[in-house]
């Protein structure tokens, strides 16, 4: 099991605000995707395995500048979408707003993790089709069950086999937030916010738990993953 990352080295063709910036990203993948073989994973419901950070380094300013270079990166368990990616998103060259220059691929082979940091907001929806936060439910079981069962659906829809699990993958959550976070996106031209948190986790050492800690890596924690929601950078022995 390993995941695939590109480094994308982008210009910015006009100033992005970085509330937007995200989906900047979103569409930009989301278009060389449709125009590159990957059209039904990109408007099939479900699991997308991929998720993207965003752009670094980040301007204290929070609009990234025009005529600037920053750089993002790009991760997937589909090592044939990297593959594609890495070619179709230097070959954008019509968007408006941006262009990736160069992308770097890597292969990340399992390791043992012992810290997970969320570095975009991850979103976790409730029943009543708001989002987790402290303020609106405060049920930390509930969030470290929803997370857990997600990452595991993940595992079992895209490797088609089934984990044996005794425990929740978490041993230690810790809200990095005082107020939610949000990423902006657009439908039928409204402006959408979905709301997040920042978290610190502690994964459980055995075998089940380092495989699903391994899968927030590859392709997000929680949900909205090919939206910006959830990327995550890891600790941990090499």
């Amino acid at each position: 099991m390993n995941y695939f990352e590109l480094t994308c080295k982008t210009y910015i063709k006009k100033d992005i605000i970085f509330e937007q910036s995200f989906e900047v990203i979103s569409k930009y993948i989301s278009f060389c995707m449709v125009h590159n073989g990957f059209e039904e994973l990109h408007k099939a419901k479900g699991y997308k395995y991929y998720t993207f950070g965003g752009f670094v380094p980040v301007e204290k300013e929070k609009v990234y500048k025009q005529g600037q270079t920053y750089s993002f990166t790009f991760r997937t368990l589909d090592e044939k979408l990297a593959d594609t990616l890495a070619k179709a998103l230097r070959e954008n060259v019509n968007n408006a707003e941006m262009l990736v220059i160069e992308t770097r691929k890597k292969v990340l082979s399992p390791f043992f993790i012992t810290e997970l940091y969320s570095a975009t907001p991850v979103i976790v929806t409730l029943e009543n089709g708001r989002y987790w936060s402290l303020q609106e439910s405060g049920d930390i079981m509930l969030l470290q069950k929803q997370l857990h069962d997600n990452l595991e659906k993940k595992y079992k829809s895209f490797f088609k086999e089934e984990l044996h699990v005794n425990q929740n993958f978490i041993q230690l959550l810790e809200i990095k937030n005082k107020v939610p976070q949000s990423i902006i996106t657009h439908k039928d031209e409204q402006a959408i916010r979905l709301f997040g948190n920042k978290f610190r986790i502690v994964p459980n050492e055995d075998e089940v738990s380092q495989k699903l800690a391994f899968i927030a890596l590859a392709c997000g924690l929680g949900e909205k993953n090919s939206y910006g929601g959830g990327f995550v950078l890891g600790k941990g022995i090499k």
